[in-house]
């Protein structure tokens, strides 16, 4: 009876010690979130002074052309009801010139659906602008993003320390783990939380030892985050499909069981389904890699060899296809758009300044580390089960096997997957270090890391049990604590500077559209300027800065022809198709002046145009006709046949495209 209850005793006190725990370890989640997004608004509103901004100068902050995704949330707001708001968006014709487009579809809005939504039925509108509550949203969904980063390194670790140091490397490496400084609209920042909390609720849904409860509660959640994923992000199952190929290959080295993998491929299928339907069936996800992946997978197993993939669309593949073997030099190409894309920063290689900057936060060497012990245990795990040796039923920290466990090979083949990605491309940095800094953290916090360490090194003059519970407390403490003497100064001067961002230019400029332009008038530009254009005047424009939309990147084309050696007969006829009553010409890119001069606008126009020449060599751009953008502005015929100046200022030259073609010589 005494053993009994001193059973009881001690049963009811571990159980207690563990409720303490969670308990700190969620309050500690919760502050950080909420610490960050108090960090990220003090910082923005230091950035650009937005607080003391009239709403014109507030609105040309959303930076490189996502002002046009808050546009539609201006314009939801302005409605006389959600149901008629929604519907002019999805019959829009008063967007690109000429078109009558779906913009829920097109342009991936339900952030801005649903945020406006909650903004109409909360009656925030008596006491919060509608800029600041949707920059809110924003920033609040950052501080999720950082808490599931924590949670996930919290539950693969076991403890919450981990989590803290994960979101102090993710702060410091700000630069190259968000995009949030470069347009709070972006879908990227709308959609990425989501995918944080996904990947964290099948971190936990493939762990060994979890609870019929918890397993269900991770699989709930990762139906409902996989499904908004797809929902908000156009690119979304491109991702999931670079996940599903890492399940796969735990499938293929039997790591997980058949059950698991088979709920899994439930929840890509349904969310597929439902993104279909809710994007007004959506052709891409038809054609998406991930469903190709999930039948060939299904196949595979019914041991068929046939993928099934002839339902694809064969012109989105082959623009693709053709862009790939361009980017990894198998082909050359004369063609703007993909020459075009090739030159954004987000499918440049990335240079070395982004290792450079993760070495100094000293995440890059202890990321290596991890990874290597990670790899070679998950490789030890399968090498034993391709030779028909079990697994260990029963995980204790003297085994030390961490690559036995489902959860941490997963994340070894998510972070490589990923990590080569992010060597070719720029841009797939910001899904990767993310996820370097939850892994490393993870990791140095983890015993089992250092205790698969010591056995291999077969450590017998201290017990490798204690020596890996110590260094599991103190290796983290002192990277803690260098990390806070050395950046917590750093972090604590972006928000005392006094920074300023103002562009009285392009303020002057779109002062003069919503004051002496026309409403109905139809302007044609740059992408990202006509983002700003539209947000700011409502008025149509050409083209918008949608780079995964192959239409509207032939229209940008078009547009850009102002920078090319063309007549002004031919730019005349191009702007006229498209209905354009104004043309803005960018001093920025007329002039342009770079040190990668085959990525310059109209350098790539002369590509595209055949008016390049090469002279031992050296490449030179040659036409009969001068470039367009100077002829203009010396203001001679027959470029003041089609055109008149009416605005001009350091950076913009607006002309308007003449209804009447005057000769005059």
């Amino acid at each position: 009876q005494p053993e009994e209850e001193g059973a009881s005793v001690l049963k009811h006190a571990v159980f207690l010690q563990r409720l303490v725990r969670v308990f700190f370890g969620c309050l500690a989640s919760v502050a950080c979130g909420m610490l960050y997004a108090v960090y990220l608004s003090t910082y923005h509103d230091r950035k650009f002074w937005f607080s003391t901004r009239q709403e014109l100068e507030r609105e040309i902050t959303f930076q490189g052309g996502s002002g046009v995704y808050y546009y539609y949330y201006k314009r939801l707001i302005a409605a006389p009801s959600f149901e008629r708001g929604f519907y002019e968006l999805v019959v829009d014709n008063r967007t690109v010139s000429g078109q009558t487009i779906n913009a829920v579809e097109r342009l991936s809005l339900y952030p801005e659906l649903i945020t406006s939504f909650i903004y109409r039925v909360t009656g925030s509108q008596d006491f919060v602008e509608p800029i600041y509550f949707y920059i809110g949203a924003v920033l609040g969904l950052q501080a999720v993003y950082v808490t599931a980063l924590f949670v996930c390194s919290w539950v693969m670790s076991g403890t919450w320390v981990a989590g803290m140091l994960a979101v102090a490397w993710y702060v410091i490496n700000r630069a190259d783990t968000t995009k949030v400084d470069h347009g709070l609209p972006l879908r990227d920042n709308w959609a990425l939380p989501y995918f944080s909390w996904q990947v964290t609720a099948l971190t936990g849904f493939l762990r060994n030892k979890i609870g019929s409860s918890t397993e269900m509660f991770c699989y709930l959640t990762m139906s409902a985050t996989t499904f908004t994923f797809l929902l908000v992000w156009e690119h979304s199952h491109y991702v999931l499909f670079i996940q599903g190929f890492c399940l796969f290959l735990l499938d293929s080295f039997d790591l997980v069981p058949p059950r698991k993998i088979a709920d899994i491929h439930k929840v890509y299928l349904s969310s597929l389904f439902l993104a279909y339907m809710f994007q007004f069936q959506n052709t891409a996800l038809l054609s998406s890699p991930l469903l190709s992946l999930l039948i060939g997978s299904v196949l595979a197993s019914e041991n068929c060899f046939q993928l099934g993939v002839n339902h694809m669309g064969a012109g989105h593949l082959d623009f693709i296809l053709k862009f790939l073997e361009v980017k990894f030099g198998l082909n050359t190409t004369t063609d703007f758009v993909p020459n075009f894309l090739l030159c954004q920063e987000s499918f440049q290689t990335p240079g070395q300044d982004l290792f450079l900057r993760l070495m100094q936060a000293s995440v890059l060497p202890f990321y290596f580390l991890v990874l290597t012990v990670c790899l070679l245990s998950a490789l030890q795990a399968i090498y034993r089960r391709l030779s028909g040796q079990p697994l260990c039923k029963t995980y204790s920290l003297e085994n030390g096997g961490i690559g036995e466990h489902p959860e941490v090979v997963y994340h070894v083949f998510h972070t490589m997957l990923f990590g080569g990605l992010a060597l070719l491309f720029d841009g797939m940095k910001y899904l990767w270090t993310p996820y370097v800094c939850m892994f490393t953290a993870f990791g140095v916090c983890s015993p089992d890391l250092w205790m698969t360490v010591f056995k291999w090194l077969k450590l017998k003059s201290i017990h490798p049990v204690v020596l890996s519970l110590i260094l599991s407390t103190a290796v983290p403490t002192i990277i803690g604590f260098s990390l806070w003497r050395e950046f917590s100064p750093r972090v604590l001067a972006e928000l005392s500077e006094l920074q300023e961002f103002y562009d009285a230019d392009t303020v002057e400029l779109m002062s003069w559209i919503k004051s002496q332009a026309p409403v109905a008038a139809v302007f044609a530009g740059s992408p990202q300027l006509l983002g700003a254009v539209k947000l700011c005047s409502g008025s149509a424009v050409t083209s918008l800065p949608v780079y995964s939309d192959i239409k509207l990147l032939k229209r940008t084309e078009d547009t850009y022809q102002v920078y090319a050696m063309r007549s002004a007969e031919d730019i005349y006829k191009l702007l006229t198709a498209q209905k354009t009553n104004y043309v803005i010409i960018e001093e920025s890119i007329c002039n342009e002046l770079t040190l990668n001069k085959g990525c310059r606008i109209k350098d790539l126009l002369d590509i595209s145009n055949g008016h390049i020449v090469y002279d031992k060599g050296e490449i030179y751009s040659f036409s009969k006709y001068g470039r367009f953008c100077h002829e203009i502005k010396m203001n001679y015929s027959p470029y003041t046949n089609y055109f008149t100046r009416v605005f001009w200022n350091r950076s913009y030259h607006v002309y308007k495209v003449n209804s009447v073609i005057s000769f005059q010589y």
